[in-house]
């Protein structure tokens, strides 16, 4: 056996291994504790004495080979894209591992087939694009929850305004409009909610929320509701200066996008449609003036 081939079987059986102990080894208890105490209250001291919780040896190793900055950059995306369930950042670093060494695997085996350059660099290719595969898709679907929040900001604002001018609480307006609301920003308004239920103050509830997104127009707003809190200023006036200017620039975008479309029609129109339209009209003109002419 060659031993490039040896040495990608070698890296594959390493790569499904990491693979196997980052996603088969039970989750940390401390995690689990933290997690069922916050949805259905704190459990009793019964036992708990005497008690220490033990740490998932795969999600410590998974974070000492990924490194401290990729891990926070990890978990900025992570939450950016609304922290998918699915995805959770133990599985995203085990990828960050698995996917190189797979891919590198398959690379050298495809290189042993035929060496040269183009195959070598085909693989180094492969192999870094599927160590950053799991930051460009949380990239990706955080760019489309950005987009949706958005769009769902101009109308939340007018239903907390309305709320907040029929005499309902800040809080009270935002809890509505986030039950009338469906997208990443119900949610967003929710878990906001809950921070504060959790003992959190105002400001730093707010200031999370502000974190959690990347939409300019909603970390102005909560900058406004904070500065509004802090000085004493009515929160009715705020929403309502607020929801006529995410209007006037939900607007302003619509029109930008309906300017930019001439501009965009005109490559297919040239490069598609214009050159079948000259077939079918100068096609029959063409073929009588050859036969005209032979």
């Amino acid at each position: 056996m060659a031993p490039i081939v040896l040495a990608a079987a070698l890296t594959f059986a390493l790569g499904v291994g990491i693979a196997s102990w980052v996603v088969l080894t039970p989750a940390d208890p401390a995690r689990e504790e933290v997690l069922a105490n916050a949805i259905g209250g704190l459990r009793p001291a019964d036992g708990a004495a005497g008690s220490t919780p033990r740490r998932n040896p795969s999600g410590g190793l998974a974070r000492h080979l990924t490194g401290g900055k990729a891990v926070a950059r990890l978990e900025r995306l992570s939450a950016l894209a609304g922290r998918p369930p699915a995805w959770t950042l133990g599985r995203l670093m085990g990828a960050r591992l698995i996917l190189p060494a797979v891919g590198a695997a398959l690379s050298a085996l495809f290189v042993e087939a035929g060496p040269s350059t183009g195959r070598y660099l085909l693989a180094v290719l492969v192999t870094v694009v599927a160590h950053f595969l799991p930051d460009l898709l949380l990239y990706s679907r955080g760019q489309e929850r950005q987009a949706a929040m958005g769009l769902e900001l101009a109308d939340t604002l007018d239903q907390m305004t309305i709320a907040v001018e029929a005499g309902l609480g800040f809080e009270g307006a935002m809890l509505r409009a986030a039950k009338n609301g469906r997208g990443p920003l119900a949610e967003e308004l929710i878990r906001t909610l809950q921070d504060m239920q959790l003992g959190q103050s105002r400001r730093e509830a707010y200031l999370a929320l502000a974190n959690r997104t990347s939409v300019p127009d909603l970390r102005r707003f909560l900058r406004a509701v904070i500065q509004a809190d802090l000085y004493g200023i009515a929160i009715a006036g705020v929403l309502r200066t607020q929801a006529h200017e995410m209007r006037m620039k939900r607007r302003q975008a619509a029109e930008e996008k309906a300017m930019k479309i001439p501009v965009k029609v005109i490559f297919p129109l040239m490069l598609c449609i214009l050159p079948a339209l000259f077939i079918v009209l100068l096609g029959p003109v063409a073929i009588e003036m050859a036969k005209n002419f032979k």
